[in-house]
């Protein structure tokens, strides 16, 4: 509607407010570029030519075509008078197209234009004069015919300037009736067109509302046009993501109330046990306070990977980088899970490379090492095998962790780094909380490290992560 009232306030600005002007200045223009056509015909002939007279130029036969056919176009085309005059002032040629030349007929005012034309230093000469039979302004074009100071004869042009208010008032009604039809048929328009934006919206807007309230069974529809399809499969994608993050979520309580409840349980169940059977038993007293403080262990493992992972996530933790050697590093985390490999027959294999200074959060990376180890720990294989590799490269230092389990799917290998996500393909009681892949993920995200899975089903999987902040040496 807006651009409609705009295309037809400037119809109404240039049709009717300016029309006179525009009109004016066109018929100026057109008398002007009229006479120098002319003159260029005739002047061009006259340098080619050796004649001293417009008489003698015009007795040419070739030439008086020539010169006499564009004298009668150029008064056609602009619907002008031409006339004609040799050096005296004697008539040589007239063509008039809307009624007689008037302004020529009075009485001597050829040679009062002539006059003009001689005594002009341009040698040309412009006139706006009423016409005597109508009153309408009429433009009086004049020049000299020849070149190098000699006049071989002249051009007078006249135009007829004809007033505009009638054809203005036919143009502003016409433009009235365009104008109300034409706002009608747009306004109608708009109309269709607005409800057929806004219904696809509106199917959007409502199935966005029963998503809100929790239900993510909603079916998006688009159709419609291309905008409004893009935007139904964006929101058809976050539906999906939301309803995987509310399945995680459940997971996440219903896992973190079990790893709560079991040791609460055996938390109370022994500290009773003391309290009733073997508070005068030193030997069973110190067995079930061991499980207790195994227990309160866990507890405190489970709340310290929440804390941690909660303040990673919201970018609150900060790093301290400090620079250590990774190959001695690694060594020393080996080195903790000897008391679990002698009880469980666990063997871990470290291959190390040459000694390599890094700068990073040492925390941090001992935990992200940590976790890695231990999730291998808890997917190998029956051989209870897990390999630990350091691999120097030229953008920094690998750290691979491979177990010999049975690998993981591809489709699951993106799921792999979500909270409390577990691989079904283990076959023995999975210790920890859930969470420390999570944990693996949020750190090295929060260094800017590369990292990934490779898996091979029924072979095995390899984790690995680089170290990209190496000190040269």
């Amino acid at each position: 509607m807006i651009f409609t009232l705009v295309v037809f306030a400037l119809l109404w600005l240039f049709q009717i407010f300016f029309l006179q002007n525009f009109y004016e200045r066109m018929r100026t223009r057109s008398a002007a570029r009229s006479m120098t056509a002319i003159a260029d015909v005739y002047n061009d002939a006259d340098r080619k030519q050796d004649y001293t007279s417009a008489m003698e130029i015009v007795f040419d036969e070739e030439f008086k075509s020539k010169f006499y056919d564009a004298v009668a176009d150029t008064a056609s085309d602009n619907d002008i008078c031409v006339t004609v005059l040799d050096k005296y002032g004697r008539e040589v040629k007239r063509k008039h197209v809307m009624g007689e030349c008037v302004i020529h007929d009075r009485s001597n005012s050829n040679l009062y234009f002539l006059n003009e034309i001689d005594n002009s230093g341009s040698g040309a000469i412009k006139h706006n004069l009423p016409d005597p039979r109508s009153g309408n302004e009429m433009l009086i074009y004049g020049c000299a015919l020849g070149d190098d100071g000699f006049v071989d004869g002249y051009l007078l042009v006249n135009a007829v300037l004809v007033p505009v208010g009638a054809t203005v008032q036919i143009i502003k009604r016409q433009l009235m009736i365009i104008t109300v039809i034409l706002i009608i048929i747009a306004f109608l328009i708009s109309l269709y067109l607005a409800k057929r934006i806004a219904l696809p919206i509106d199917r959007i807007t409502d199935a966005a509302e029963h998503l809100a309230k929790g239900d993510f069974n909603t079916k998006f529809d688009g159709r419609g046009y291309l905008e409004a399809k893009k935007l139904a499969d964006t929101l058809t994608y976050a539906e999906k993501e939301l309803s995987r993050v509310d399945t995680m979520q459940r997971d996440l309580i219903a896992n973190v109330s079990h790893d709560l409840r079991t040791p609460l349980t055996m938390l109370k169940a022994y500290a009773e046990m003391i309290r009733d059977l073997s508070g005068d038993n030193p030997v069973k007293r110190n067995e079930h306070l061991e499980i207790i403080i195994s227990e309160t262990d866990r507890l405190a493992l489970l709340v310290n990977d929440m804390l941690d992972l909660s303040k990673l996530e919201s970018g609150r933790q900060q790093l301290t980088p400090s620079e250590f050697g990774i190959s001695g590093k690694l060594t020393e985390i080996i080195d903790r899970f000897k008391g679990l490999s002698e009880k469980n027959g666990y063997q871990i294999h470290f291959t190390p490379d040459e000694e390599r200074t890094v700068c990073c959060d040492v925390v941090k990376i001992e935990q992200v090492i940590y976790n890695l180890i231990n999730n291998a720990i808890n997917y190998t294989g029956k051989d209870k095998q897990v390999f630990v590799r350091q691999i120097n490269k030229a953008d920094g230092v690998v750290i691979e962790v491979e177990d010999t389990g049975d690998g993981i799917e591809e489709d699951k290998i993106k799921l792999i780094f979500d909270k409390y996500y577990r691989s079904e393909n283990h076959k023995r009681e999975v210790v920890g909380t859930g969470l420390g892949l999570s944990i693996v993920k949020a750190v090295l995200k929060l260094h800017n490290y590369d990292y990934g899975v490779r898996s091979t089903i029924g072979k095995g999987s390899t984790f690995w992560f680089r170290i990209s902040d190496v000190k040269e040496k």
